[in-house]
Parts: C-alpha cells; structure tokens; sequence
C-alpha cells in the first residue's frame, strides 16, 4: 500500500516526467508503475478467465442441483427448496454490489476477487462435509412417495446448511463483477479488443457451465452429493491458483476512496441551492470547462470533458457559484462532470430494470424446470440416464459453437452494416436477447401441459429431451442479453468514472432482482390461486397436480410487456454528448472516441496547472 501511495504522490510532482506520471495510475501488484510491454493484454487476461471458468463450474454445479440436494436430502417441501435456491441465488448476485463497491473503494480488485475466492472456497468445502456425513442431515426419506413422514432439517443441521450456502454466496457474489471488471482493465491500452474480451469471457463462462452441468452433476448424481460439493471446492481451488499465477502480470487500478461521496455531494448541493434558478449560459456553472490537474485526479484516470445535457436539470443546480465569490465546500459546489457522473447513473436504472424479468426466467431455468425434467423418462440408452439438472448443460453445448461465430462472422458483417467495432450496439444486443427469451417461456408452457396430459390421461412419460427447446431459445437469449448488459454498464463506467466493479456489478444485480422476484411471485400465485377446495398453481410436492404451465404461460406475458418497455426506455436513453458523437465510426468506438488522445489532453492539463 506504501508503494500505492507513493505511485500517487508522484502524480502530483515532477512535472519533467508527465507522461510516465499518467502510466503509473495503473500498478502491479507490489504499487509500482506499469510498464505496457509486462502488464496487461489477453496473456494477462487469460489467467483471469481461467478464474472465471473455474468458479464458474463449481458455483453452476451448485446452483442448478441445489434444488435436489435440499429436496431429497434435507427434507424441505418442493415451494420452500425452490424460494431456498432463489433465495441463494438471488443474494450471490446482490451481494455483487458489496464487492463492487469494496473493491473500487478500499481494496483493489486484485484484493477483494484473492480475499472472497478463499471465503467462496470454505463454503464449498462445508457444504461437503455435511453432505457426507449422516448425523449432519435428516434421516433419509423418500420425499415423493413419503413426503409426510419426512423429516425436515431444523436446529444445527440447518445452521451448517445455511452458513456453508451463505459462505458460498459472499464469497462468489463479491467476486463475480471484478472479475469482469479486472479483466477488462487489463486492455486500457488496447480498446478495440475490449468487446471481443467480453464475448471471450462469456466463452469462458460456457464452458464452465458446461462442465458442472455434465460432469459434476454427473457425479452429484452417480457419486453422491458429497462428493459433487467436493468436486466443487477442487474446481474453486484451481480457479485460485491460476489467478495467483497472473499476479505478477496484472494491470491494478488503485482504490481512491469511497465512491459514493462525489454521488452524495451532487444530491445534497442540488437540494441546499434548490431555490437557486439555472442559468441559461451553462458556461456560468461550476468546471464547465474544467480542465485542471486537480479535476483530473479527482475523477478517474480515464477522465474525460463530460458534456453538459439538458436531463434532470434540478441536480445542474449543483454547480451554480455563489454572487459574492466565497469559496464553496464539494458539499455545497459541485463540477458539470461529477453532475454529469450521477446523471448517467440515474439514466442506466430503467435499462437495468428492464432485465429483472429475464432473470425471472431463468430462475425457473434453474428451479421447477430441473423438477419437471425429474418427472420425465431421463433414460438414453439401457444403462445410462441423463441427470434432470444435466439438461441445462444444452444450450451450453449450443454456445461454446455459437459465441465464436458471433465474433468471426455476425460482428465483422454488422460492422460494415453499422460502422461499429461490436457490430452492433450494447442497447441493441440486450433488446434481441429479451424478446427471444419470451419464446422460451412459450415452449415450457407448451411442453409442460403436454407432459401433464400424457402423464395423468395417457399413464405415459414424454422423453426429457422434449424441454431441451425452450433452455436452447433461453441460452440464445442469454448470450445477447448477458454480454449485451455487462458490456453496455462497463461502457458507462467509462465515461469519467471511477466505478468500473460497480456498475459491472449491477449487471448481476439484475440477476439477483429476477430471483427475488421470483420467490416473491412463486408465493403470490399460490395465494391468489389457493382456495378451500383447491390448492394453488404451484402448491403440491407433485408436478402432476400443479399448474405449472399456467405460471409458465403468465411468465411469458409479463417477458413481452417487458420486451415493449425496455424498447421506450431504450430509445429515451443517450449517451453523453461528448461520446455519442462518434458512436457510429467505425474505427473509434464511445471509448476510444474521446480517449485516443487522452494522454495528450492530460499532460497539457497537468502542464497548464505547472504554468
């Protein structure tokens, strides 16, 4: 950290070495300056994605067979075990806003992805020590034929089950947003390939869902859960150490304090000076056209001149000077760029609204699906049988062919389409996704009522290849809708801002929502739908008993209505002027538009303040 501080101080000296000054904002590991030839690129990156994929398997693993492991082995009702793995699911990616918000503020994201991969791997490791052993959990019990007798996991057997989950989800919800956000700083010098990075890592991502929805959940099911867990915490302890093993070669983005406060400095100006009226020459209001050193340091090092724009005028009243000249606190006086800072912030909060129905889907992707695979006929040969929560493992096989095509021949196409270096925008791919995943919902819907018609009439059992449609169409989906979102938030996180992990982080946010929602809805439709006479749409242990399609059809309704919503917010949404100028060239992305002579227009800012 002393090396940290003194890379700092040397900003502020020696103005006969500027140029080397602005390279040091970015260090390694022991707080020392960066050098281009040694850190950062896709050869530092790379360690990274080993992370990603590596907990990404053991964190997959466990996620989409919770279910069964909270059913079967700790004797909790169908409803209850699938609220539990939303509950968990929906907390991982909560709690992602926790470890943006350390890692930008105190720790570094090199600290906080070292500090919560080793907490994320103590909970795997307990998970798997109750799983094998008896005294630990409930006796067994047949939950579908003697669900009544059954007796639910209460007192320590349930604490241990809780604090090993809730270890997992601190520990992998803090880890998830830096390691995009990581591996994504490691190409500040090179910003064209910033895009192809986010569809690498979304490879990264495929393949490691792909494993833990084949192989581990193999063994889950052919070895026992114990084992599953334990298969978990070796492939969370891999992801470790390639981590580790790129320590030497990362780019490091220092902490610079607490992000919200330049955040709460706008809000709480604009509301004491709320009777002040705006000028109408915005050239009066406060760093309008503030270039200096102190301005610079004050943001981010990727700080640019952020335009002045016309939405939520009330928060402009922020930046109006005192008559009389007294000089402000940053309480009471803020510049045009931090005001612009909050205003994208409050612009980003409809789009990101707009995906928690998509993740509401997904959650049932990873809940009552699985449930519904369990009620089919898994066989595939005489001796081998699919496990239900393998199935998710289809679209993965679909990716790990589609993503590569999308970058060697969607993007180059879109690119002489639309002058874009990503082929088309972040806004865009996002849209694509959410109406696509509608389709999804439509096919569960139509093979469910199927399944349960040929189950109860016919006394006949559908192969479980008839749900693979609608987790294809929902994979499809995802690869737009994912990537679109994580690389539309980073995107803004570059406009003067020093809240790259944050704003990553809200990406998964929205994933958390989507889960919450849809425990909060699971439980909403089975007290409207309950009555004296009949149970609710999704009361009953038993799939053949419920009306799951009917939820899947109401899913499906809300998808749409949410698909023509974003499409208003979509349009409403712009960029700051100051990037969205160039966003249409196709050699310099919003990025790089202001930034190709960033290093040009800081040293003459510094050289200014020297004069």
């Amino acid at each position: 950290m002393d090396s940290v501080e003194k890379t700092r101080r040397k900003l502020n000296g020696d103005s006969n070495n500027m140029s080397e000054n602005f390279d040091e904002i970015c260090v390694d590991w022991r707080g020392r300056p960066c050098k281009n030839h040694k850190h950062g690129g896709m050869a530092s990156a790379v360690f990274v994605l080993g992370l990603e994929a590596f907990e990404m398997m053991a964190i997959a693993a466990v996620g989409n067979n919770l279910i069964t492991y909270v059913f079967n082995e700790m004797h909790f009702p169908l409803s209850k075990s699938a609220n539990i793995v939303t509950n968990f699911i929906g907390t991982v990616f909560l709690l992602s806003l926790f470890g943006g918000f350390l890692s930008d503020s105190y720790l570094g994201s090199f600290w906080t992805m070292l500090i919560f991969g080793f907490v994320e791997l103590s909970g795997f490791i307990l998970l798997s020590v109750q799983a094998h052993l008896p005294e630990l959990r409930p006796p067994e019990c047949n939950m579908v034929t003697e669900s009544k007798y059954c007796e639910e996991a209460k007192g320590y057997k349930s604490l241990i089950f809780y604090v090993a989950l809730y270890l997992v989800a601190v520990g992998s919800g803090c880890l998830k947003p830096n390691i995009i956000s990581h591996g994504a700083d490691q190409f500040k010098e090179e910003p064209k390939k910033l895009s192809t990075y986010f569809n690498v890592a979304y490879f990264a991502f495929c393949i490691g869902e792909l494993v833990a929805l084949t192989v581990v959940v193999w063994v889950q099911t052919h070895s026992g859960m114990d084992v599953g867990f334990g298969v978990s915490a070796a492939a969370m302890a891999v992801g470790l150490i390639s981590f580790i093993s790129g320590t030497c070669v990362y780019r490091n983005k220092p902490p610079r304090g607490s992000i919200f406060t330049p955040i709460a400095q706008v809000f709480v100006a604009a509301i004491t000076k709320r009777k002040q009226v705006c000028p109408s020459d915005i050239g009066m209001l406060h760093g309008s056209q503030d270039t200096s050193q102190n301005h610079i340091l004050a943001t981010s090092p990727d700080v640019r001149s952020l335009l002045h724009t016309e939405k939520f005028r009330f928060l402009d009243k922020a930046c109006i000077k005192m008559q009389d000249g007294t000089r402000e606190s940053p309480w009471r006086l803020c510049t045009v760029a931090q005001v612009e800072q909050v205003k994208i912030i409050i612009s980003v909060i409809p789009i990101f609204a707009c995906t928690i129905i998509f993740n509401t889907i997904l959650a049932q992707l990873q809940t009552f699906s699985v449930q519904q695979a369990s009620a089919m006929n898994t066989r595939m040969t005489n001796s081998f049988h699919i496990p239900p929560a393998s199935l998710q493992s289809i679209p993965y096989i679909l990716l790990i062919f589609v993503v590569p095509l999308y970058e060697t021949l969607f993007v180059p196409i879109a690119r002489k389409l639309t002058k874009r270096d990503s082929g088309i925008s972040p806004l865009q791919r996002v849209g694509i996704g959410l109406f696509v995943a509608t389709f999804s919902m439509v096919a569960a819907a139509l093979v469910e009522r199927k399944r349960r018609i040929s189950a109860t009439h016919f006394n006949e059992i559908l192969s479980i290849f008839w749900i693979a449609p609608q987790f294809l169409i929902f994979g499809l989906s995802e690869m737009f809708t994912a990537v679109g979102l994580i690389e539309f938030f980073y995107k803004q996180s570059l406009e003067g801002m020093q809240l790259q992990s944050f704003l990553t982080a809200m990406t998964y946010c929205s994933y958390s929502f989507g889960f919450y929602v849809s425990s909060i809805l699971v439980s909403i439709v089975n007290e409207i739908t309950s009555s004296s006479s009949q149970s609710g749409w999704l009361s009953d242990n038993d799939l053949n008993k419920d009306k799951l399609d009917l939820f899947y059809w109401l899913l499906a309704t809300l998808s749409l209505i949410n698909f023509f919503n974003y499409l208003f917010w979509s349009r409403w949404y712009s960029y700051n002027p100051s990037l969205s100028l160039t966003t249409t060239t196709c050699t310099r992305t919003p990025h790089e538009s202001h930034g190709e002579d960033l290093e040009n227009q800081k040293l003459q800012a510094l050289q200014s303040s020297y004069s």
